[in-house]
């Protein structure tokens, strides 16, 4: 038997088709949907509400509830295809499921939802995090785990942190996610870069880095890679282990796309760490939902109590609603079919992406296209302008992100840019590519 909103969302659904409710109007009032209906208030907010989530209406305070325009997104980008943005499909957001888990964790937390709570986190989410990190080849305990507003809060606190090492500077592959630059330059800390390129780390390098540069910590993205796509071997992530306890440095791993990885025989560095050199960053932003900003850190002991201190006068503790939900989620079941739908997704179009640079002459460029994720790389063997090509571009509606970004200070040695294609359809991707190659052709 249906339950009584959802015999009002049918209700508002057919007043659209009948064409009584048009594109852009408001929906008829709370009011009189409780008069028409003969039920409480709050079953037509919650009606609303489930119609909001799956994007279907849109609030404006004090006014009521609108009907959204079928084509209003495509109306938004007017025509833009952005290869720079770098957002999940929305399309694929388990909008649906987790609002019933937001709705289930007020029924079970309400109680926690007014305190404040302890700053690793809702003990029973950290409880669940265990099984669900071993799936990931991350062994570790509750105790070690902490809760974050994201996993920028947790870079943040990082960099800011003393280590026990004692040590100042924080390496960096070059190129590498922008945000952590800003981040621990903010923090008043210096960095220092290592050439990462599409095939791989100079080990060599690293270790003469290792040896002579007083690093307190080495940021890394071994698994699709920020900006580039790529993926460390299993001998370079072991090397990496072995060589952070050779020379007493700490490894902060950022596997912020591990979800999408089928590849089994691809495990963490912190699989490999049996120093306790690790520290696993995890975030649910990129893969579920990024407006619930919520990230998970494995630390090791000897850096929990500094890791803590700084927590607390960040925002003495995380969302404990979306913490409820979130726990909800994950020993439900849902969060793992979530996975599985989202792998396939993401495999399907970074395999179309491929279909349609089969045709493409790429000479003088150098590309990696992963087997899934979010970006590919795309370089070129002699000097082009960028910022020329990115402005003929912009003129035509398409946006990439330059290579420049992604270098400290925006010393880029790698004549190159980042696409993304997590958000774009099919025919966004095929168009973009056509327009893109058709303006690199004629600076080339």
């Amino acid at each position: 038997m249906k339950k009584k909103y959802e015999i009002i969302i049918e209700h508002i659904e057919k007043l659209v088709e009948n064409n009584e409710l048009k594109q852009g109007e408001r929906l008829p009032t709370i009011r009189a949907l409780v008069n028409k209906f003969e039920c409480n208030k709050s079953t037509i907010i919650r009606a609303y509400k489930e119609m909001e989530m799956n994007h279907r209406i849109y609030s404006i305070p004090k006014s009521g509830y609108y009907l959204v325009e079928k084509n209003n997104e495509e109306n938004i980008e007017n025509g833009i295809i952005d290869f720079s943005l770098v957002v999940p499909d929305s399309k694929l957001l388990p909008y649906k499921e987790f609002n019933h888990c937001i709705n289930r964790a007020v029924e079970l937390y309400k109680n926690d939802l007014f305190i404040y709570g302890d700053t690793e986190g809702f003990k029973s989410l950290r409880i669940s995090l265990v099984n669900f990190f071993s799936e990931y080849q991350i062994f570790t305990s509750m105790e070690k785990i902490c809760i974050t507003s994201g996993s920028q809060q947790a870079i943040s606190i990082l960099s800011k942190m003393t280590f026990p090492n004692g040590k100042k500077n924080i390496l960096v592959e070059q190129p590498t996610y922008s945000l952590v630059h800003k981040l621990v330059e903010m923090n008043g800390d210096k960095l220092i870069g290592i050439n990462r390129d599409l095939s791989g780390i100079n080990l060599e390098e690293l270790e003469n880095i290792f040896r002579n540069e007083d690093i307190k910590f080495f940021y890394t993205i071994p698994r699709l890679h920020n900006p580039l796509g790529t993926s460390y071997s299993e001998k370079e992530k072991r090397c990496i282990a072995e060589l952070a306890e050779k020379y007493d440095v700490y490894i902060v791993e950022d596997d912020y796309l591990a979800d999408l990885d089928k590849n089994k025989k691809s495990l963490p560095i912190y699989y490999y760490d049996i120093w306790e050199r690790v520290v696993y960053l995890k975030s649910f932003s990129k893969t579920f939902m990024p407006g619930i900003r919520l990230g998970a850190v494995v630390l090791q002991e000897k850096l929990k109590s500094e890791f803590l201190k700084h927590k607390r006068y960040y925002d003495l503790s995380t969302s404990a609603l979306e913490q409820g939900a979130l726990e909800i989620y994950i020993n439900s079941g849902m969060y793992k079919k979530h996975i599985k739908k989202i792998q396939f997704a993401y495999m399907k179009k970074m395999n179309y992406l491929k279909d349609c640079l089969k045709n493409i002459d790429t000479t003088g460029i150098q590309l990696f296209t992963p087997d899934t994720g979010f970006f590919i790389w795309i370089q070129f063997t002699t000097y082009v302008n960028i910022e020329e090509i990115n402005k003929k571009l912009n003129e035509k509606g398409i946006y990439i992100a330059e290579g420049k970004e992604f270098f400290i200070g925006n010393n880029s040695r790698i004549n190159g840019f980042r696409l993304c294609i997590s958000k774009l359809t099919k025919n966004k991707i095929k168009l973009g590519v056509q327009i893109l190659f058709e303006e690199i052709h004629k600076l080339i």
